[in-house]
């Protein structure tokens, strides 16, 4: 799986950018990884619902990554809660070879990647499936990742219920891109120095 180069302004939701910038801010005091207990972005509780967090045993190959959440918008894409259970496990062998490689190019690169997918719901709507993963580490491996997935359609309205096992059609893979540049974090807003235009 090909996965091109990227800057944070390739993530198109607004709240995966705030997320984003939530990681950019402390991996840029170190150029390190942070620490997962150390993230606490703005608006963090209102983003739970379409958050799902997972520990990782990277020592493993391929790493393994287990599910630490429930009752989120996954839950209902995938048809039951995954709480407990080996990702791959839990998307099972039709999805993983979509699924898996994603999150081993986190582990890998220890940094945050981004896809944008199609996805047709039960009623052939098409569905665009954004997924932004972001490294957490307490020195050295990648420990966990946090998955931010969000489902937009054009149309309005759609079935989330089932969606990534509802249908005979897999997923269709639009952006697959490592976030590897410009990860000093910027302020929203602020306007660099060397952008300034004096007017005398």
């Amino acid at each position: 799986m090909d996965f091109e180069s990227g800057g944070p302004s390739v993530v198109k939701s607004i709240r995966q950018r705030e997320l984003l910038n939530g990681w950019l801010r402390l991996y840029a005091r170190e150029q390190s990884l942070p620490r997962i207990a150390e993230y606490q972005p703005e608006r963090l509780e209102e983003e739970k619902p379409d958050l799902v967090y997972y520990t990782v045993e990277a020592d493993r190959d391929p790493p393994r990554f287990t599910i630490q959440s429930e009752g989120t918008r996954m839950s209902s894409a995938y048809g039951h809660t995954g709480k407990g259970h080996y990702l791959d496990a839990y998307v099972g062998p039709r999805l993983a070879p979509y699924v898996m490689p994603v999150y081993y190019e986190c582990v890998r690169r220890k940094l945050p990647v981004y896809t944008v997918a199609h996805i047709d719901d039960t009623y052939g709507r098409i569905v665009a499936y954004e997924r932004l993963l972001m490294p957490f580490s307490n020195g050295g491996a990648v420990t966990d990742v946090l998955a931010s997935l969000k489902t937009i359609c054009e149309d309005g309205g759609f079935e989330i219920k089932n969606l990534m096992r509802g249908n005979d059609t897999l997923p269709r893979p639009k952006i697959r891109a490592v976030i590897d540049r410009d990860l000093s974090y910027r302020a929203p807003g602020r306007i660099p120095a060397r952008d300034v235009i004096e007017f005398n």
